[in-house]
């Protein structure tokens, strides 16, 4: 299984002091990491398709993003099993370790049943304006991997994204096929065939 390891979820936690601060001045702090985030991203995934050419570059950088993903979804995983809940769809929400923050990452979030959509996302902006959407769009791939490491039985995909020219994001749940298992136990396998939206040209 491709999971990594699994390390106490309260040591990825933290819980904020008694000093506040402005919502808005707080959402320019979050907008600001994760534009840098996004740069981090955009720099590793230049410099190994540079190095190693454009398809061994981008695999190891989906390999690398896949990794960060179940570290994220190991987390929730195992703080869900800690308040008593069953690791559900459902679930998954009442976990907070390495969430993303409510504000400042996107500009508005719309849930309609089994589907969401992220609008103004600010790590798909950035790679748009320096017009390297198609490297940018691997770190999507995280989506996938946090939630099979979360559950494996079900699996977070993307039927739209701004990394791949949409107006916005959007995700759906669903239960995950055989084939979306295998390519992710399987280290071997080729992680990106998992969200069939993003690995379109």
């Amino acid at each position: 299984m491709g999971s990594a390891n699994v390390i106490k979820f309260d040591a990825f936690c933290y819980i904020m002091g008694k000093e506040t601060v402005d919502k808005e001045k707080a959402s320019e702090y979050i907008k600001t990491v994760s534009e840098r985030i996004a740069l981090l991203h955009l720099s590793y995934a230049k410099t190994l398709t540079e190095e190693l050419g454009e398809d061994k570059g981008k695999e190891l950088v989906v390999e690398a993003i896949k990794r960060y993903g179940e570290y994220i979804g190991d987390a929730r995983r195992e703080e869900i099993k800690e308040k008593g809940l069953p690791t559900s769809p459902e679930n998954f929400s009442q976990g907070e370790c390495l969430s993303i923050p409510p504000f400042g990452m996107h500009t508005k979030i719309e849930r309609d049943g089994e589907k969401m959509k992220a609008y103004g996302c600010v790590l798909g902006r950035l790679w748009k304006r320096y017009g390297e959407e198609e490297l940018g769009k691997l770190y999507c791939y995280v989506d996938a991997a946090k939630y099979m490491a979360y559950n494996e039985d079900h699996v977070q995909t993307h039927t739209k994204a701004l990394s791949a020219g949409d107006e916005f994001c959007e995700f759906e749940i669903k239960p995950s096929t055989e084939k979306q298992k295998k390519l992710f136990e399987d280290d071997s396998e080729d992680f990106s065939k998992v969200d069939e939206y993003l690995e379109e040209d």
